[in-house]
């Protein structure tokens, strides 16, 4: 067997390509104690002057930090929930029900991961926007106003269901027994009960991969936010909030202010990444995904 005859290249890349990913967020870190004019000084200061909590106390007053972070709370979690329900369903039905036009649906929930989002944001407002007996709209959706573009359910239904969760719950669910399946169908399972009992406990490292992914995309979410929160600002959310009140302030004395409110809203997605990560490697491998 032959022995790596470099294998300090290995590890000065993999130290290299570490220090490369964590220096933006040290850098971030760092810019959130400075004071007024230590940021975007020429030459350029890596530290702070001094380390004090000035920054964080006016993100919560100047960027209502405490409202945008609620936003961001209650749409990520809605949504990272209903993606888990409805893809964990859909994807057993399509990978061990067997029914006519399964193939077909198949299909279709693929072709609609191959549209770029950006051609389905006009569409998705006027439904918002026209939605029945929703912000004062009648029965067909007219004489409102704003249907459903005044409420945070704006924000969370357009995501509550995923192409790309779906297939990579029926991707998994495929490679599961049919006969551990049929043993609860003998054993007088139904379907909500083979679902609940034995075909969820099975995908729990694909289903913490999946939520990871969901809560992590959601909670930065950016372009349909805005453009739902547009009319109604109290709608908005982190990085919604915390981009607008950079376009509009000095930088040289509101950036270490922005930057504390990025600190502190990119501190919940580490958490939870640190968290689940031994089972988003694991469902990582289980599942394929590349």
């Amino acid at each position: 067997m032959r022995r790596r005859r470099f294998p300090w290249f290995s590890y000065l890349v993999v130290i290299l390509g570490g220090v490369a990913m964590v220096m933006p967020f040290l850098d971030m870190l760092m810019s959130s104690f400075k004071g007024a004019g230590e940021y975007g000084v020429i030459p350029y200061q890596f530290l702070p002057k001094s380390f004090g909590l000035d920054n964080y106390k006016a993100a919560f007053d100047q960027l209502e930090l405490g409202r945008l972070f609620r936003n961001s709370v209650i749409v990520t979690v809605s949504v990272t929930v209903s993606v888990l329900i409805t893809s964990s369903m859909a994807g057993y039905a399509l990978a061990k029900l067997r029914f006519r036009g399964r193939a077909v649906i198949f299909r279709f929930i693929l072709a609609t991961m191959m549209l770029p989002p950006f051609l389905l944001l006009i569409p998705t407002f006027l439904i918002m926007l026209n939605w029945p007996l929703a912000g004062g709209n009648d029965i067909l959706g007219r004489g409102g106003d704003g249907g459903l573009t005044t409420s945070l359910i704006a924000l969370i239904l357009p995501f509550t269901v995923s192409g790309f969760g779906i297939f990579l719950m029926r991707q998994f669910m495929v490679s599961l027994p049919d006969e551990m399946l049929e043993a609860a169908k003998i054993d007088g399972a139904n379907q909500w009960q083979t679902w609940r009992l034995i075909v969820l406990p099975q995908t729990k490292p694909v289903a913490i991969t999946l939520g990871l992914i969901t809560f992590i995309g959601q909670w930065n979410e950016y372009i349909w936010t805005l453009l739902i929160s547009s009319s109604d600002p109290s709608l908005q959310t982190l990085p919604v909030g915390i981009q607008l009140l950079q376009s509009f302030l000095d930088p040289d004395r509101t950036m270490p202010i922005v930057m504390a409110g990025l600190v502190l809203s990119t501190l919940p997605v580490l958490v939870v990444f640190l968290l689940f990560q031994k089972y988003y490697v694991r469902g990582v491998v289980l599942s394929g995904l590349k």
